[in-house]
């Protein structure tokens, strides 16, 4: 994962995560083209922390509330058509599952922590669900 520096992030992101019968669940949603799973992504708005932005984020994309569990897991770049972005990604404990949410014409899923980086899109997403594993599995 390319590190950003914490102050050059526009982005925060969370990894939701629950677990259910002592299966550790991670919950992944779809672009708004429904093509590719992702992680709950936003902007940080103006004032707000980076953590702050993570737990907004996940309930206007995904309908999940949560606390972050500890530092970010780290921080990585991607490139758009106006330039590149730094987003920095958080472990978020869900709390609670809402049944409608403001983005839900995206679908969310849940997946065994195991099997998630099989299936979200790219390789940053990839090495952020595998830190995840790691600090899961420590904890």
């Amino acid at each position: 994962m390319k590190m950003a520096r914490r102050s050059a992030c526009e982005q925060a992101a969370v990894v939701p995560f629950r677990v259910r019968g002592g299966l550790v669940e991670v919950a992944l949603i779809t672009t708004t083209d429904k093509k590719r799973w992702i992680l709950p992504k936003g902007w940080i708005d103006d004032g707000e922390e980076p953590e702050e932005s993570a737990l907004r984020e996940a309930e206007e994309e995904a309908g999940l509330l949560g606390r972050v569990v500890g530092a970010a897991l780290g921080y990585y770049e991607y490139a758009k058509a106006d330039g590149r972005r730094a987003v920095a990604v958080f472990l978020m404990r869900v709390t609670s599952v809402r049944d409608s949410w403001p983005e839900d014409h995206r679908r969310r899923r849940w997946v065994p922590l195991d099997e998630a980086e099989e299936h979200v899109d790219g390789a940053d997403l990839r090495r952020v669900v595998q830190r995840a594993r790691r600090r899961l599995r420590r904890e």
